[in-house]
C-alpha cells in the first residue's frame, strides 16, 4: 500500500479522534468565550476571549473575587434575534460551538465576579460595600467608580452567589436583578467555570488571578 493511500486511510479516523479529544476538552475541561460588553473593565476587555477552567477538581468550589462564566440566571440579558448568514458560515461556526471553540448562541452567558458566596452578608452604603462587617479592598474596580453607587443589605443563600462587575458604574450585576425569581443571586449550577486567563488579543494575553476582596 502506499503511503498515500495508507495517509487518506487515516485521515478519517484522525478527524474522529480529534473531534472526541475537542468534545472531552469542552465538556470536562476548558471552554473559550468572548466578551461583548466593558461590565468587567479593565479586568477584561470588550472583544477579548477567555479561558475557563472547568476542571472538577479544581472548580468545585467557588470563593470571593473569582471572576465567572455563568449562564442567564433569570432573564438578565435581553432576547437575541436571528440575522441571516451565509450557510457555508453558519456551518463552520456550528462546528466550533460544537467543539467549545465558540459559545453555543441559544445559550446566553455573562461574566462578573463573585463578591459574596453562601452565609457572606454584603452591604453597599453610600458608595462603600463591605462584607461580614469588613471593608473590602477592590484594586480591580474601574478608575473612577465607587464600589456602589446602589444601596442594598443581602445575605447570600446556600447554592447561590453573589455577582459584581469590576466596571460597578457599567454593569448590570446581582445589585440590579434583586426582584428576579432568584433576589440577584446566581446559582451554582448556572456556574460555566472561572475565568484564568485571556487568550487573545495578544495585547491583552495574560492571567485573570482571583482576588479576595476581604483579607
Amino acid at each position: 500500500m502506499s503511503r498515500k493511500g495508507s495517509v487518506l486511510r487515516e485521515f478519517p479516523i484522525l478527524v474522529i479522534v480529534a473531534l472526541a479529544v475537542s468534545l472531552i476538552i469542552k465538556t470536562f475541561l476548558v471552554q473559550f468565550f468572548y466578551i461583548p460588553s466593558g461590565s468587567m473593565e479593565n479586568t477584561l476587555q470588550i472583544n477579548d476571549r477567555v479561558a475557563v477552567n472547568k476542571l472538577p477538581f479544581l472548580s468545585k468550589s467557588i470563593d470571593r473575587g473569582d471572576v465567572v462564566v455563568f449562564r442567564d440566571p433569570a432573564n438578565w440579558l435581553p432576547e437575541q434575534y436571528s440575522q441571516s448568514q451565509n450557510k457555508v458560515v453558519a456551518k463552520i461556526k456550528d462546528g466550533l460551538v460544537l467543539v467549545g471553540v465558540l459559545p453555543n448562541p441559544a445559550k446566553q452567558y455573562l461574566v462578573k465576579r463573585v463578591i459574596g458566596v453562601a452565609g457572606d452578608n454584603v452591604v453597599g452604603k453610600d458608595g462603600v460595600v463591605t462584607i461580614n462587617g469588613k471593608a473590602t479592598t477592590e484594586p480591580y474596580i474601574f478608575a473612577g467608580n465607587k464600589a456602589s453607587e446602589l444601596d442594598f443589605n443581602i445575605t447570600v443563600p446556600a447554592g447561590k452567589v453573589w455577582v459584581m462587575g469590576d466596571h460597578r458604574g457599567s454593569s448590570a450585576d446581582s445589585r440590579y436583578h434583586q426582584d428576579d425569581v432568584n433576589n440577584g443571586f446566581v446559582p451554582l449550577s448556572k456556574v460555566t467555570g472561572q475565568v484564568f486567563a485571556v487568550i487573545w488579543p495578544f495585547k491583552n494575553l495574560g492571567l485573570v488571578p482571583s482576588q479576595n476582596p476581604i483579607k
